[in-house]
């Protein structure tokens, strides 16, 4: 029987890369995935027809959208791109009988049931407890934050929040005299101030003032270069700071959330330095909370590598939601 929702339109909009692919029936993986540099699309809607044309796709029933903002409401403004909509006038638009849009961190944390052993890389011990609330975290433009909590029996209810944007703690002297420089240059020295491509940027022009050197004008690809041929210093400092404050903010989110099924690693960054953060300090800052040490030091931790963005796998799964 043919299934009146489908075919399906997924989209995983980043604030530097939108990625989109098509759901033929039920139960089918993504397929036909395409990225798009937001930053080279005119609008969202352009970017969905661009797609659309390009591949030979008729106007799909259903589409699910997962967006790298906080949607509360019709109107949608990304964080950190210019990008803006209406729901009710994509939907009108494109002619679709549905539209669900939600965050993208959310539709990652929908998909973490679904990922297999050959998409995660173990970064320390731990065993995850059966149907323990899990955790995401995943530095890219910006800082993703979500997780899957027990709802009844077997079932797990995703968070749709903003933890990227919580305030980040210093837990030394150097640490502290950082964040009092990203205090004079933001205001608020939030988590994603330093955990983001921008904020791995914050960090080494943080560290340069520090040490009264000149700022040179680097990008994020710029300062891990640098620091992995250990030829700029502070490049060094600010990598080393970045893995020691996601640690930190990891450990606090798996508090929090009481994530004992596990935490997992996502967004642009961190699957590019594995062999980095292996030898960083991360894992030793994810566990370092006083007495409850052995309750951190049980829950696993990983870093999601997949080559098809498991965040629309988890936009499909929210389709099929009520």
């Amino acid at each position: 029987m043919t299934n009146p929702t489908f075919p399906r339109l997924l989209g995983d909009i980043g604030g530097t890369n939108a990625r989109f692919a098509w759901q033929e029936v039920a139960q089918a993986l993504p397929a036909d995935v395409a990225t798009y540099a937001c930053a080279q699309q005119g609008s969202l809607l352009d970017t969905i027809r661009h797609y659309l044309a390009a591949h030979g796709k008729p106007a799909p029933r259903w589409c699910g959208l997962g967006i790298a903002t906080p949607v509360t409401g019709d109107f949608v403004q990304m964080t950190n791109h210019p990008w803006a909509f209406s729901i009710a006038g994509v939907q009108r638009e494109l002619g679709l009988e549905r539209l669900t849009v939600i965050n993208d961190f959310t539709a990652l944390a929908l998909a973490l049931p679904t990922l297999t052993a050959a998409d995660l890389h173990p970064i320390g011990g731990g065993t995850p407890a059966p149907y323990g609330a899990i955790a995401v975290i995943g530095p890219g433009t910006g800082l993703g934050v979500s997780g899957l909590i027990p709802s009844g029996a077997e079932n797990m209810a995703p968070i749709s929040g903003e933890g990227g944007h919580v305030s980040l703690a210093a837990t030394n002297a150097h640490e502290a005299a950082v964040l009092e420089r990203l205090r004079e240059r933001f205001g608020h020295p939030s988590a994603e101030r330093a955990l983001s491509g921008p904020g791995l940027v914050n960090l080494y022009e943080a560290v340069c003032r520090l040490a009264g050197r000149p700022i040179g004008t680097l990008g994020p690809a710029d300062v891990i270069e640098r620091a992995r041929s250990a030829q700029d210093s502070c490049c060094v400092d600010a990598l080393g700071l970045f893995f020691g404050f996601l640690g930190s903010v990891a450990g606090n989110l798996a508090l929090t959330l009481g994530a004992r099924g596990g935490l997992y690693i996502g967004g642009g960054i961190v699957p590019r330095l594995l062999p980095e953060l292996e030898r960083s300090a991360f894992r030793e800052r994810f566990e370092a909370k006083g007495r409850y040490r052995d309750y951190l030091a049980a829950i696993p931790t990983w870093v999601i590598h997949a080559e098809v963005s498991p965040a629309l796998a988890g936009v499909a799964r929210a389709l099929d939601m009520p």
